[in-house]
Protein backbone atom coordinates (compact mmCIF):
# COMPACT_ATOMS: atom_id res chain seq x y z
CA UNK A 1 0.00 0.00 0.00
CA UNK A 2 2.56 2.53 0.51
CA UNK A 3 4.45 1.55 -2.61
CA UNK A 4 0.97 2.62 -4.00
CA UNK A 5 0.97 5.60 -2.96
CA UNK A 6 4.29 6.81 -3.49
CA UNK A 7 3.83 5.73 -7.17
CA UNK A 8 0.38 7.41 -6.99
CA UNK A 9 2.45 10.54 -5.73
CA UNK A 10 5.43 10.45 -8.16
CA UNK A 11 2.76 10.03 -11.13
CA UNK A 12 0.45 13.06 -10.44
CA UNK A 13 3.60 15.50 -9.74
CA UNK A 14 5.01 14.04 -13.18
CA UNK A 15 1.51 14.68 -14.33
CA UNK A 16 1.39 18.24 -12.99
CA UNK A 17 4.94 19.30 -13.96
CA UNK A 18 4.46 17.82 -17.84
CA UNK A 19 0.77 19.19 -17.98
CA UNK A 20 1.42 22.60 -17.06
CA UNK A 21 4.96 22.22 -19.17
CA UNK A 22 2.82 21.58 -22.49
CA UNK A 23 0.28 23.83 -21.26
CA UNK A 24 2.42 26.56 -21.79
CA UNK A 25 3.85 25.40 -24.69
CA UNK A 26 0.91 25.91 -26.48
CA UNK A 27 -1.01 28.57 -24.66
CA UNK A 28 -0.59 31.74 -26.84
CA UNK A 29 2.50 34.06 -25.83
CA UNK A 30 0.73 37.09 -23.77
CA UNK A 31 2.46 40.91 -24.78
CA UNK A 32 1.27 42.31 -21.39
CA UNK A 33 0.42 41.63 -17.78
CA UNK A 34 -2.79 43.58 -17.05
CA UNK A 35 -2.26 42.96 -13.39
CA UNK A 36 1.20 43.27 -12.81
CA UNK A 37 1.09 46.65 -15.14
CA UNK A 38 4.17 45.23 -17.17
CA UNK A 39 5.06 43.81 -20.59
CA UNK A 40 6.08 40.29 -20.62
CA UNK A 41 8.92 38.39 -22.04
CA UNK A 42 8.43 36.84 -25.31
CA UNK A 43 10.04 33.54 -26.79
CA UNK A 44 13.73 34.48 -26.83
CA UNK A 45 15.77 34.61 -29.80
CA UNK A 46 17.10 30.79 -30.91
CA UNK A 47 20.34 30.69 -32.23
CA UNK A 48 24.15 29.24 -32.13
CA UNK A 49 25.21 32.91 -30.72
CA UNK A 50 22.47 33.20 -28.07
CA UNK A 51 22.77 29.61 -27.04
CA UNK A 52 26.57 29.75 -26.59
CA UNK A 53 25.96 33.31 -24.72
CA UNK A 54 23.90 31.80 -22.41
CA UNK A 55 21.26 35.05 -23.44
CA UNK A 56 18.54 32.27 -24.91
CA UNK A 57 18.37 30.46 -21.46
CA UNK A 58 18.81 33.43 -19.56
CA UNK A 59 15.40 34.67 -21.32
CA UNK A 60 13.77 31.82 -22.02
CA UNK A 61 13.79 30.92 -17.71
CA UNK A 62 12.08 34.50 -17.82
CA UNK A 63 9.45 33.91 -20.42
CA UNK A 64 8.17 30.90 -18.95
CA UNK A 65 8.06 32.56 -15.74
CA UNK A 66 6.17 35.22 -16.64
CA UNK A 67 3.80 33.19 -19.71
CA UNK A 68 3.41 30.49 -17.00
CA UNK A 69 -0.30 29.54 -17.21
CA UNK A 70 -2.69 30.45 -14.28
CA UNK A 71 0.19 32.77 -12.91
CA UNK A 72 -1.98 35.24 -10.97
CA UNK A 73 -4.22 32.59 -9.69
CA UNK A 74 -0.59 31.05 -7.72
CA UNK A 75 0.88 34.35 -7.32
CA UNK A 76 -2.81 34.89 -5.37
CA UNK A 77 -2.83 31.59 -3.60
CA UNK A 78 1.28 32.12 -2.10
CA UNK A 79 -0.02 35.73 -0.62
CA UNK A 80 -2.80 34.90 0.73
CA UNK A 81 -1.19 31.80 2.59
CA UNK A 82 1.76 34.38 3.45
CA UNK A 83 -0.80 36.43 5.26
CA UNK A 84 -3.37 34.45 6.65
CA UNK A 85 -1.78 31.21 6.90
CA UNK A 86 1.73 31.52 8.05
CA UNK A 87 0.62 34.82 9.86
CA UNK A 88 3.63 37.29 7.65
CA UNK A 89 2.78 40.51 8.38
CA UNK A 90 3.70 41.40 4.73
CA UNK A 91 4.47 39.71 1.51
CA UNK A 92 7.15 40.63 -0.63
CA UNK A 93 7.01 43.76 1.18
CA UNK A 94 3.26 44.78 0.50
CA UNK A 95 0.74 44.55 3.58
CA UNK A 96 -2.44 45.26 4.63
CA UNK A 97 -3.75 48.27 6.82
CA UNK A 98 -7.62 48.63 6.93
CA UNK A 99 -8.15 47.50 3.38
CA UNK A 100 -5.18 49.53 2.03
CA UNK A 101 -2.51 47.64 0.26
CA UNK A 102 1.11 49.72 1.55
CA UNK A 103 4.35 48.79 0.26
CA UNK A 104 7.30 49.09 2.77
CA UNK A 105 9.58 51.89 1.68
CA UNK A 106 12.87 51.39 4.17
CA UNK A 107 15.71 52.28 4.30
CA UNK A 108 16.08 55.92 2.69
CA UNK A 109 18.47 55.94 -0.32
CA UNK A 110 20.85 58.45 0.72
CA UNK A 111 22.45 58.38 -2.63
CA UNK A 112 19.55 58.55 -4.78
CA UNK A 113 18.14 61.06 -2.50
CA UNK A 114 21.63 63.26 -3.09
CA UNK A 115 21.42 62.39 -6.99
CA UNK A 116 18.11 64.27 -6.61
CA UNK A 117 18.99 67.35 -4.70
CA UNK A 118 22.44 67.73 -6.91
CA UNK A 119 20.55 67.47 -9.86
CA UNK A 120 17.50 70.26 -8.67
CA UNK A 121 20.71 72.15 -7.55
CA UNK A 122 22.18 72.03 -10.89
CA UNK A 123 18.57 73.04 -12.22
CA UNK A 124 18.65 76.40 -9.64
CA UNK A 125 21.75 77.52 -10.82
CA UNK A 126 21.73 76.84 -14.81
CA UNK A 127 18.04 77.88 -15.11
CA UNK A 128 16.72 79.32 -11.99
CA UNK A 129 19.23 81.90 -10.77
CA UNK A 130 19.22 85.29 -11.22
CA UNK A 131 15.14 85.09 -12.63
CA UNK A 132 13.56 86.50 -10.15
CA UNK A 133 11.82 83.33 -9.46
CA UNK A 134 9.43 82.46 -6.36
CA UNK A 135 11.01 79.20 -5.58
CA UNK A 136 9.69 76.74 -3.33
CA UNK A 137 9.84 72.70 -2.60
CA UNK A 138 7.10 70.53 -1.42
CA UNK A 139 7.28 66.74 -0.79
CA UNK A 140 4.01 64.23 -1.08
CA UNK A 141 4.52 61.56 1.42
CA UNK A 142 3.90 57.68 0.25
CA UNK A 143 1.41 55.45 2.34
CA UNK A 144 3.76 54.02 4.31
CA UNK A 145 4.46 57.22 5.94
CA UNK A 146 1.24 56.61 7.66
CA UNK A 147 1.94 52.92 8.93
CA UNK A 148 5.31 53.99 11.18
CA UNK A 149 3.17 53.43 14.06
CA UNK A 150 1.79 50.47 13.07
CA UNK A 151 4.91 48.43 13.67
CA UNK A 152 6.20 48.23 9.78
CA UNK A 153 9.52 48.91 8.79
CA UNK A 154 9.46 52.95 7.85
CA UNK A 155 11.72 55.08 6.99
CA UNK A 156 12.81 58.37 9.30
CA UNK A 157 11.02 60.84 6.93
CA UNK A 158 11.85 63.76 9.07
CA UNK A 159 14.89 62.99 8.57
CA UNK A 160 14.31 62.57 4.67
CA UNK A 161 12.80 65.88 4.60
CA UNK A 162 15.35 67.38 6.54
CA UNK A 163 17.72 66.22 3.76
CA UNK A 164 16.25 67.35 1.10
CA UNK A 165 15.47 70.78 2.25
CA UNK A 166 19.25 71.28 3.64
CA UNK A 167 20.62 70.68 0.33
CA UNK A 168 17.92 73.10 -1.04
CA UNK A 169 18.94 75.91 0.93
CA UNK A 170 17.45 78.60 -2.37
CA UNK A 171 13.44 76.75 -2.11
CA UNK A 172 11.24 77.54 0.67
CA UNK A 173 9.44 74.54 1.98
CA UNK A 174 5.92 74.22 2.25
CA UNK A 175 4.64 71.14 4.86
CA UNK A 176 1.70 69.51 3.34
CA UNK A 177 2.59 66.11 5.52
CA UNK A 178 -0.37 67.91 7.81
CA UNK A 179 -2.81 67.69 5.89
CA UNK A 180 -2.67 64.19 4.68
CA UNK A 181 -3.85 60.99 6.22
CA UNK A 182 -3.93 57.17 5.02
CA UNK A 183 -7.47 57.81 3.61
CA UNK A 184 -6.59 60.39 0.97
CA UNK A 185 -4.62 57.53 -1.19
CA UNK A 186 -6.34 55.15 -2.96
CA UNK A 187 -6.49 51.63 -1.40
CA UNK A 188 -5.07 49.76 -4.61
CA UNK A 189 -2.81 52.26 -5.83
CA UNK A 190 0.30 54.27 -4.64
CA UNK A 191 -1.44 57.74 -5.65
CA UNK A 192 -3.97 60.40 -3.91
CA UNK A 193 -7.18 61.17 -4.60
CA UNK A 194 -7.69 64.33 -5.88
CA UNK A 195 -11.10 64.65 -3.96
CA UNK A 196 -9.38 64.58 -0.99
CA UNK A 197 -6.56 66.92 -1.82
CA UNK A 198 -8.27 70.30 -1.92
CA UNK A 199 -7.20 71.01 1.36
CA UNK A 200 -3.60 70.08 0.13
CA UNK A 201 -3.67 72.34 -2.80
CA UNK A 202 -4.99 75.22 -0.76
CA UNK A 203 -1.85 74.83 1.86
CA UNK A 204 0.27 74.69 -1.28
CA UNK A 205 -1.26 78.28 -2.86
CA UNK A 206 -0.67 79.62 0.28
CA UNK A 207 2.64 79.13 0.59
CA UNK A 208 2.98 80.70 -2.50
CA UNK A 209 0.76 83.79 -1.60
CA UNK A 210 -2.41 82.44 -3.56
CA UNK A 211 -5.68 81.87 -2.70
CA UNK A 212 -7.94 79.19 -3.76
CA UNK A 213 -11.54 79.24 -3.01
CA UNK A 214 -11.32 75.26 -3.90
CA UNK A 215 -15.21 75.28 -4.94
CA UNK A 216 -15.80 72.31 -7.42
CA UNK A 217 -18.49 69.30 -8.57
CA UNK A 218 -17.17 66.03 -7.70
CA UNK A 219 -17.67 63.69 -10.79
CA UNK A 220 -17.71 60.02 -10.63
CA UNK A 221 -15.79 58.33 -13.57
CA UNK A 222 -17.33 55.24 -15.36
CA UNK A 223 -14.62 52.50 -14.32
CA UNK A 224 -13.22 50.22 -11.63
CA UNK A 225 -9.73 51.46 -10.94
CA UNK A 226 -7.59 48.40 -10.10
CA UNK A 227 -4.22 50.70 -9.03
CA UNK A 228 -0.58 49.33 -9.30
CA UNK A 229 -0.69 47.84 -5.79
CA UNK A 230 -3.68 45.54 -6.60
CA UNK A 231 -1.40 43.38 -9.33
CA UNK A 232 2.06 43.78 -8.17
CA UNK A 233 0.84 42.53 -4.35
CA UNK A 234 -0.88 39.57 -5.80
CA UNK A 235 -4.32 40.47 -3.33
CA UNK A 236 -6.59 40.27 -6.39
CA UNK A 237 -9.47 39.60 -4.27
CA UNK A 238 -9.45 43.15 -3.01
CA UNK A 239 -12.20 45.04 -4.71
CA UNK A 240 -11.36 48.04 -6.90
CA UNK A 241 -11.52 51.81 -5.74
CA UNK A 242 -13.81 54.02 -7.20
CA UNK A 243 -12.57 57.08 -9.30
CA UNK A 244 -13.50 60.65 -8.81
CA UNK A 245 -12.52 63.97 -10.34
CA UNK A 246 -13.11 67.28 -9.53
CA UNK A 247 -14.38 70.14 -11.79
CA UNK A 248 -16.04 73.35 -12.30
CA UNK A 249 -16.12 76.09 -14.73
CA UNK A 250 -12.51 77.49 -14.53
CA UNK A 251 -11.44 73.93 -15.50
CA UNK A 252 -13.80 73.61 -18.33
CA UNK A 253 -12.57 76.34 -19.80
CA UNK A 254 -8.71 75.38 -19.31
CA UNK A 255 -6.58 74.96 -21.91
CA UNK A 256 -3.97 72.38 -21.28
CA UNK A 257 -1.21 71.71 -24.29
CA UNK A 258 1.73 69.10 -24.74
CA UNK A 259 4.71 71.13 -25.60
CA UNK A 260 6.78 68.44 -27.36
CA UNK A 261 4.04 67.35 -30.10
CA UNK A 262 2.48 70.89 -29.42
CA UNK A 263 -1.24 69.43 -29.49
CA UNK A 264 -3.67 69.98 -27.30
CA UNK A 265 -4.71 67.38 -25.20
CA UNK A 266 -7.87 67.08 -22.22
CA UNK A 267 -7.04 68.42 -18.46
CA UNK A 268 -9.43 64.68 -17.95
CA UNK A 269 -8.75 62.17 -20.79
CA UNK A 270 -11.71 59.73 -20.76
CA UNK A 271 -10.02 57.35 -23.17
CA UNK A 272 -7.68 56.43 -20.30
CA UNK A 273 -10.51 54.63 -18.70
CA UNK A 274 -10.81 51.76 -21.28
CA UNK A 275 -8.88 48.52 -20.15
CA UNK A 276 -9.99 46.49 -22.95
CA UNK A 277 -7.29 46.92 -25.00
CA UNK A 278 -5.09 43.62 -24.06
CA UNK A 279 -2.18 45.26 -25.90
CA UNK A 280 -1.97 48.42 -23.81
CA UNK A 281 -1.17 48.14 -19.81
CA UNK A 282 -4.37 49.48 -18.20
CA UNK A 283 -3.87 52.97 -15.52
CA UNK A 284 -7.14 54.39 -14.78
CA UNK A 285 -5.07 57.28 -13.07
CA UNK A 286 -3.58 57.91 -16.46
CA UNK A 287 -7.02 60.10 -17.03
CA UNK A 288 -5.58 63.44 -15.17
CA UNK A 289 -3.45 65.27 -17.72
CA UNK A 290 -3.33 62.11 -19.67
CA UNK A 291 -0.73 59.69 -17.36
CA UNK A 292 2.97 60.31 -16.93
CA UNK A 293 4.32 60.28 -20.21
CA UNK A 294 4.45 64.14 -21.39
CA UNK A 295 7.45 65.92 -20.58
CA UNK A 296 6.37 69.18 -20.68
CA UNK A 297 2.81 70.61 -20.56
CA UNK A 298 0.89 73.79 -19.98
CA UNK A 299 -2.08 74.91 -18.54
CA UNK A 300 -3.57 77.80 -19.66
CA UNK A 301 -6.65 80.02 -17.55
CA UNK A 302 -8.44 82.08 -19.72
CA UNK A 303 -10.61 82.97 -16.97
CA UNK A 304 -7.46 83.80 -14.47
CA UNK A 305 -7.89 87.54 -13.16
CA UNK A 306 -3.81 87.22 -12.35
CA UNK A 307 -1.26 87.36 -14.32
CA UNK A 308 0.90 84.94 -12.04
CA UNK A 309 1.94 81.98 -13.63
CA UNK A 310 3.75 78.77 -11.94
CA UNK A 311 6.27 76.23 -12.95
CA UNK A 312 6.13 72.48 -11.16
CA UNK A 313 9.00 69.91 -11.35
CA UNK A 314 6.60 67.25 -11.25
CA UNK A 315 6.16 63.56 -10.97
CA UNK A 316 3.19 61.18 -11.63
CA UNK A 317 1.33 62.81 -7.94
CA UNK A 318 1.18 66.32 -9.56
CA UNK A 319 -1.24 64.93 -12.33
CA UNK A 320 -3.93 64.92 -9.92
CA UNK A 321 -3.05 67.89 -8.27
CA UNK A 322 -2.24 70.76 -10.49
CA UNK A 323 -6.08 71.21 -11.67
CA UNK A 324 -6.39 72.66 -8.59
CA UNK A 325 -4.09 75.48 -8.81
CA UNK A 326 -5.33 76.42 -12.15
CA UNK A 327 -7.83 78.72 -10.21
CA UNK A 328 -5.07 80.65 -8.57
CA UNK A 329 -2.96 80.98 -12.23
CA UNK A 330 -3.01 82.23 -15.61
CA UNK A 331 -0.32 79.81 -16.91
CA UNK A 332 0.97 76.57 -15.30
CA UNK A 333 3.72 74.69 -16.82
CA UNK A 334 4.32 71.21 -15.75
CA UNK A 335 8.25 69.13 -16.52
CA UNK A 336 8.80 65.90 -15.53
CA UNK A 337 13.10 65.63 -15.80
CA UNK A 338 12.45 62.17 -16.15
CA UNK A 339 11.23 62.73 -19.47
CA UNK A 340 13.01 65.72 -20.42
CA UNK A 341 16.62 66.35 -19.42
CA UNK A 342 16.85 69.04 -16.56
CA UNK A 343 20.31 70.87 -18.45
CA UNK A 344 17.70 71.46 -21.11
CA UNK A 345 15.02 72.67 -19.75
CA UNK A 346 16.30 76.75 -20.41
CA UNK A 347 15.91 76.02 -24.09
CA UNK A 348 11.71 74.89 -23.31
CA UNK A 349 11.02 76.81 -20.37
CA UNK A 350 11.98 80.72 -19.62
CA UNK A 351 11.53 81.57 -16.19
CA UNK A 352 11.55 85.33 -15.49
CA UNK A 353 9.61 85.92 -12.28
CA UNK A 354 7.54 82.93 -12.09
CA UNK A 355 6.88 80.81 -9.11
CA UNK A 356 8.51 77.68 -9.25
CA UNK A 357 7.46 74.09 -7.55
CA UNK A 358 9.55 71.53 -6.78
CA UNK A 359 6.62 68.85 -6.54
CA UNK A 360 8.56 65.58 -5.45
CA UNK A 361 7.11 62.16 -3.72
CA UNK A 362 9.34 60.72 -1.15
CA UNK A 363 8.71 57.56 -3.42
CA UNK A 364 10.45 59.01 -6.78
CA UNK A 365 13.18 61.00 -4.69
CA UNK A 366 13.94 57.89 -2.66
CA UNK A 367 14.63 56.32 -6.15
CA UNK A 368 16.00 58.90 -8.87
CA UNK A 369 17.90 57.10 -11.30
CA UNK A 370 14.89 58.01 -13.82
CA UNK A 371 15.93 61.78 -13.54
CA UNK A 372 18.04 62.86 -16.29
Amino acid sequence: MSKLKNILAVTLAGLFIFGFSIWSLILPDKEISKTERSRLEQFPELSMDTIESGEFMSKFDTYTLKQFPLRDLFRTIKATTAYYALGQRDNNKFYLIDGYIVKMEYPINKESVKNATDIFSDMYENWLKNTDANIYLSIVPDKNYFAGGEGYLSMDYENFVETVKGDMPYAEYIDIFPTLELSDYYKTDTHWRQECIVDTAQALASGMGVTLKGEYDVKKADTEFYGVYHGHSALSYLPADDLYYLTNDTLENATVLDMESYKEIPLYDMEKLDSDDDTKIPDAYEMFLSGPNRSILTIENPNATTDKELIIVRDSYTNALAPLLVEGYKKITLVDIRKVPHDRLSRFVPVKGQDVLFLQSTLVLNDSSEFK
